[in-house]
Parts: C-alpha cells; structure tokens; sequence
C-alpha cells in the first residue's frame, strides 16, 4: 500500500477527486490534510469516511512540522495539491491569507517532500525514485483574453489580481524544484470547474441557490465575461493522467472548450430550473436576474487549450457544458431535497 497525501481534499476539487482515485486505485491510501477552512466540508467525504485506505488530518499546509509528521508516519511517496485559497472577491478585500497559503503553504509541503524523498539535487533515496508531486494550479494565472485566441502551457503569466498572482506564484515555485533540485514535479492549470460539491460563494451555486431562493440573482457588470467551464470530474481524470503518465517538470493546461459567458450560464440554468422545478406562479427563474457592480479587475475572458494533454496523455472531456450543468443542477436539487 502506497501512501499519497492530498492537500484541501475537502474543498470542491479535492472532495471529487478523492472518492475517484480511492474506487479507481486499491494500492493506494489517501492522507488528506485539509485546514477545514469555510471552503472545506468533511460532509463532501462522506462516502470515503469509513474507508481503512483514507484518513482525514485536520491542519495547515504552513505547518511544517505536522507535514513532515505526517511526511514521516506515513511515509508518504506521492503529493497531489490542491489546497488554496480560490475565492477571488476574498483576495481582493483580503490577500495576506492568500499569499500565506498559496505560496507560502506550497513552497512548505515541496521542500518537506524534497528533503523526505532526496539525498541531495537530482539524487532521490532508495525506494523513493518514483514519488512525484502533482501542484493543481489555475488558467487565471495567465491574465485575461481578448475576443480571440487560448492560453497555452508557455503563454507568458500577466496574473491581474492577488489570487491568481499568488497562484502564479505557486507555480513558479514548484517550477524552481524541478530546475533546482531535479524534484519529480508536474503541474496542472485548468479552466473553470463546475459540478457537484462547490462551494456556495462561486457563481454556479450562487445562480442555483438564489433562483430557488427567489431571490435576485446577482450578474457582475453586463454579464459578458466569458470562461471555459470544465466537469470537475473531468479535471479529476486529467490530475490523474497527469500525476501517473505526465512527464516530470511539464506542465499540462486541462480545459472544457466549453467557452460560455456569464448570461449564457444564467439563462440556461434558469430555463433547467423552470423545467425541473417550476414556479409556482409560472413565472420564469430568468425574471430574478440582476446586474450588479463589477468586481474590480474583473478579467474578460479565458479560455485554455487542451491540445497537449489531448494529444500526449489521451484526455478528453466527457461532458459539454450543456450535459454537465443539468447532472449539476440534478445534484443540488437531491442535496436540498427539492
């Protein structure tokens, strides 16, 4: 049995990934350090719980002595993470959080798995040969789009506000321990993720929730900032093609090609939501929709080009948006007994 630490596994991403890999792998054990932060519920794990293969540890990525405890109790030989501060409008009234964990927390967990699986700059242990460390980062990291074009794996990094700059650096981190110390790494930067589980605060959740609500919805500016919205568990897919048949020091941008803007989005789950649950007043959901101030530097458009992850590890998106958002909608709707 070989034991894999997952950081934020109890965050949106992580609380998908984990019962995934758990049901596709029998040899490994996952150690989930999570902070439990207001963005992680445990009860998002609940289907992993029992198992004797996962175990919750409740802590900071910033603690260096419970991560190389756990480093050594488990002896842990692989690292997928996520953990990170993600909620952009929080980093803006808030960033010291963000630089804290994002990059402080990450360069914590790479230099304890350094010295716990190296003997020294491109020498790794004996039995440690194969332990690689998998650092989940974002597309914001690149900056905004005009009307054309796609971020690539070497499109320049231009991070516009104090989430996406600490995500960036994060990543140029986890860059130095592959030139630095020959460190097995590999890095992932994915485009919007919807579907089960996300957080209430994200835009999604926050479209669902009002409308059943009856509340306004609320549509930053006017509406027509576009993103590529990718399947959690389709991204959950690539982490994994990307961690086991990924080349070291290689970065791989997994995205949707799902580019849609934010009144599309609106629209369309009002229009699942008149048909699964009507109003009682026949009205549509789509009357509840409001415009409200933008959020400052609020970035245009992105969207990724997934052409080498295709290409190289054989992924592919299973769900469009259009077949995504209505499992999306259907999993809320269980969730609130609705």
């Amino acid at each position: 049995m070989k034991s894999i630490l997952v950081t934020g596994g109890a965050g949106f991403i992580g609380s998908n990934f984990v019962p995934y890999f758990l049901e596709k792998y029998s040899e490994y054990k996952i150690i989930n350090l999570d902070k439990l932060t207001y963005a992680g519920d445990i009860t998002n794990l609940k289907e992993v719980e029992n198992s004797d293969r996962y175990e919750l540890v409740k802590g900071d990525i910033c603690n260096r002595e419970l991560v190389q405890y756990l480093f050594e109790k488990y002896d842990i030989k692989g690292v997928f993470h996520f953990a990170a501060e993600s909620h952009v409008d929080n980093s803006i009234s808030g960033p010291e959080v963000f630089i804290q964990t994002n990059v402080n927390g990450t360069f914590t967990l790479l230099d304890v798995a350094r010295q716990y699986w190296m003997d020294s700059p491109f020498k790794y242990k004996d039995g440690y040969e194969g332990c690689r460390f998998h650092h989940i980062s974002t597309d914001e990291v690149y900056g905004t789009l005009g009307e054309t074009g796609l971020f690539k794996e070497d499109t320049p990094y231009a991070p516009n506000s104090p989430y996406s700059s600490s995500k960036a650096g994060s990543d140029l981190i986890v860059r130095a321990y592959y030139h630095t110390y020959g460190m097995n790494v590999t890095t992932s930067n994915c485009s919007n993720n919807y579907g089960p589980k996300q957080h209430n605060e994200k835009l999604i959740p926050t479209i669902i929730r009002k409308a059943l609500a009856g509340e306004n919805i609320p549509i930053y500016g006017d509406g027509k900032n576009i993103r590529d919205w990718l399947y959690v568990l389709d991204h959950c897919i690539g982490i994994d093609l990307a961690y086991h048949k990924g080349i070291a020091g290689e970065t791989y941008n997994i995205g949707g090609r799902n580019e849609r803007d934010n009144l599309f989005i609106v629209n369309y789950i009002c229009s699942i939501l008149d048909e699964k649950k009507p109003k009682a007043d026949s009205s549509s959901y789509k009357d509840l929709i409001t415009f409200v101030q933008d959020r400052a530097g609020h970035d245009r458009r992105y969207a990724i080009d997934a052409t080498k992850i295709e290409n190289q590890l054989g992924w592919k998106a299973s769900e469009n948006f259009e077949s995504g958002i209505v499992l999306t909608v259907d999993w809320y709707l269980k969730k609130n007994n609705i």
